[in-house]
């Protein structure tokens, strides 16, 4: 369905809305207010879980149940007894939610940055340089700080805390957006979507995979209804979460220039993209500064996890080498990665098909360039479904298509491959490879 059509379809809806509201106007008598025009917070508060409610309801259940085979596995399995807690180990299953990314958010939460680069003393391979928590960006951490000394909850409970509030808040926001295009139940479809999804596994983790979904959905929704100053302070706070908010700040900046060229909306926004990168800017300044390197968190960065942008020979080489049983490449986890392959597939072909239906230019320079700086970077490519995890706007064909079948049909679905995700999107990342 082009832009054309699902615009066309909304204007005959809020014409007979309007009729309507017109006929029961001139019906009633003078002196009495029309229904619509007498709002209470209460009944502000209705309508709002009334359409609301479903969302949440929807992505909890096939969360939750993604979530318990999850953890069955891990339980079933008994791995996670045999390793250290730093790297997927623990006493209980769900001590492996707080491992490896999540081990270095709490030591920041609980001890603040000391930025350095520091060699391996006789490393000259990959590995050259020591792992440093600068590495990690500081909005996750700090909120984990700020939640534990408000509620009483150590930091795990506080990351796990923020994690599941943020993922339940960019549900609402893939609705939200999806919603627009496609109404009420791609709307549904599109956040059942964010909870099945491959690599959804880190959504209910110490992880801050969460936390910038939920700003970047945001930030897009704002741009879309031209809320500027909105969408730059949320595209701000994006960038001091993860590195991957430049495409995020990209897109703002496209559909700022593009309102400034068309003269929309006064200095709105010139100040939205002031706003945008500096987040970004100033955390990368700030680390290359306290290292006496200006450069020194990308040089981290590739030093002590080999993790850069080559411009995707890495993904070429891992797409060229799987499919003839090769695994010559580094970070070779052959179940993982064939999940990435099967993921990075998907979404080409989602892709095509989201530019086919013509949304606003900011999604998909959004899209585009969030793909472009996961797939052409090397680093953990059995990760590629966690990275790919922000380029939300790829539900967007796949909701309007499942909108068009029952909802008995849609949500049976979504809920096998809720239980399905308890291995595919959980259990292969944080057992049978590293997150």
């Amino acid at each position: 369905m082009s832009r054309e059509n699902i615009r066309n379809g909304a204007d005959a809806t809020a014409a007979t809305n309007a009729t309507d509201a017109s006929a029961t106007a001139a019906a009633a008598p003078e002196d009495t207010p029309a229904p619509s025009s007498i709002h209470t917070p209460r009944s502000t508060l209705r309508s709002a879980a009334r359409r609301l409610g479903p969302v949440l309801a929807v992505y909890g259940t096939l969360k939750l149940a993604g979530f318990v085979v999850f953890l069955s596995l891990l339980d079933s399995a008994g791995d996670f007894r045999t390793k250290a807690p730093r790297f997927g180990g623990g006493a209980h299953p769900w001590d492996v939610l707080a491992t490896w990314d999540g081990w270095w958010y709490q030591q920041i939460a609980a001890h603040g940055y000391h930025p350095a680069l520091e060699a391996v003393p006789g490393a000259t391979g990959l590995i050259t340089v020591q792992e440093n928590s600068a590495a990690f960006f500081p909005l996750y951490p700090a909120l984990m700080r700020l939640v534990s000394e408000v509620t009483g909850l150590g930091l795990y409970g506080a990351g796990l805390l923020v994690s599941v509030v943020a993922s339940f808040a960019a549900a609402l926001g893939i609705y939200a957006l999806t919603e627009r295009f496609g109404g009420h139940r791609a709307g549904l479809a599109a956040a059942g979507l964010w909870a099945v999804w491959p690599g959804s596994g880190v959504e209910w983790a110490v992880y801050s995979d969460s936390l910038y979904v939920a700003l970047a959905v945001w930030a897009c929704h704002a741009v879309l209804t031209r809320r500027w100053l909105t969408a730059g302070v949320l595209t701000c706070l994006a960038g001091l979460n993860r590195p991957t908010a430049a495409a995020l700040i990209a897109a703002l900046a496209v559909a700022a220039l593009l309102a400034l060229r068309r003269r929309e909306d006064g200095a709105r926004p010139l100040a939205a993209l002031l706003i945008a990168p500096l987040g970004l800017a100033g955390y990368l300044v700030w680390v290359g500064h306290r290292m006496g390197d200006y450069g020194g968190y990308f040089k981290l960065q590739s030093g002590a996890w080999a993790h850069s942008f080559d411009y995707g020979k890495h993904t070429l080489h891992v797409l060229r080498s799987l499919p003839v049983g090769h695994y010559d490449y580094i970070y070779a986890y052959p179940y993982e990665d064939l999940i990435g392959v099967g993921v990075v597939l998907l979404a080409l072909a989602l892709l095509l098909l989201l530019i086919r239906l013509r949304p606003p230019a900011a999604l998909v320079v959004y899209t585009v360039m969030t793909m472009v700086l996961v797939l052409g970077s090397q680093q953990i490519f059995g990760n590629v479904s966690r990275y790919l995890l922000p380029a939300f706007p790829l539900f967007l064909p796949l909701a309007l298509a499942l909108r068009r079948i029952g909802p008995a049909l849609l949500y049976t679905l979504l809920g096998i491959a809720a239980l399905a995700s308890g291995s595919y999107a959980g259990y292969a990342l944080f057992e049978l490879g590293i997150p």
